[in-house]
């Protein structure tokens, strides 16, 4: 028996393609297009539809954000009755909207319980109920000892980014005003639509992040069943500097021969290198698929 978690559409899904990023990341050698194809949709379009089908219909943005009311709504009031009998349905609700409000962030317990004002035993609980109902997605932290994986804090994304920006009652307007609101949904974005990706690829790697004592990070890993790892980092600006590498470059140290490459997506309109393994991507060929793409070598 085989049991599929079935994720809201990815991008490649709605512009019919099949996306083959991961297994092109994983590849010894890969050849990126020299520019993406334009993109009628828009980044931010992408981000503000999600993938929800009945939200990625071209019908006005009120249409949108009522259903996605009511989608939460139907969610917290019946499905999450349906698994437990519990008290706290008018909790549920503010958590929802305070870790919209920290998404692609370490997930502190102890903050949260305060901020609600509710136990950690309950907002544990609470929080296995909203990944139970496939709102919330957990990321645990990478490390090279596989028991310090358990211990050290997860981050948290929401399933959709449609859905995270109503949560956050934003719109494309604020969003290309804020940069680092933008910066928050583009995370949560890229880390969604690979999650997704692994599911279909060859290497079906599991999906990590990485933070080292010192501050350095990266904001998704990608480790496939032989300890390979790509790494990659998410990046709101048009422009792309040595700097945006730190994390990267830390991760490539530790992980020696088992680090195949290292990507930072951007808003820009061209690949470019970045030194031995290290390629700054534009955003579209997440999921914009290559032609001539190369087999992956396991």
């Amino acid at each position: 028996m085989e049991v599929l978690t079935l994720w809201p559409l990815s991008q490649g899904e709605i512009d019919g393609v099949e996306e083959d990023l991961i297994d092109r990341l994983f590849a010894d050698e890969t050849k990126w297009p020299a520019r993406p194809r334009d993109d009628p949709r828009g980044l931010v379009g992408r981000l503000l539809h999600g993938g929800y089908p009945e939200a990625i219909q071209p019908e006005a943005e009120d249409r949108r954000r009522a259903w996605f009311g009511a989608y939460i709504t139907t969610i917290l009031q019946r499905d999450v009755r349906e698994i437990a009998n519990i008290e706290g349905l008018t909790d549920l609700p503010r958590l929802l909207a305070l870790l919209a409000g920290r998404t692609c962030s370490l997930l502190n317990f102890a903050d949260l319980s305060r901020s609600l004002m509710i136990p950690q035993t309950t907002l544990k609980r609470y929080m296995t109920l909203l990944e139970a109902t496939f709102l919330v997605q957990p990321l645990p932290a990478w490390s090279t000892h596989l028991g310090k994986r358990l211990v050290k804090a997860p981050k948290l994304a929401l399933n959709d980014t449609g859905l995270l920006a109503y949560l956050l009652g934003v719109d494309e307007t604020r969003l290309k005003q804020d940069r680092s609101l933008l910066g928050g949904l583009l995370e949560n974005f890229v880390r969604m639509e690979l999650c997704k990706q692994a599911t279909w690829s060859v290497v079906q790697p599991r999906l990590f992040h990485f933070r080292t004592q010192t501050g350095q990070e990266v904001d998704i890993i990608l480790e496939n069943a032989a300890g390979k790892l790509v790494g990659i980092e998410v990046k709101s600006s048009a422009q792309i500097t040595g700097d945006d590498f730190k994390g990267l470059r830390a991760l490539q140290e530790l992980a020696g021969r088992r680090f195949v490459q290292g990507v930072v997506f951007y808003t820009g309109a061209e690949p470019v290198p970045f030194g031995p393994r290290l390629w700054a991507l534009p955003m579209a060929y997440l999921w914009q698929r290559a032609s001539g793409s190369k087999a992956v070598r396991r």
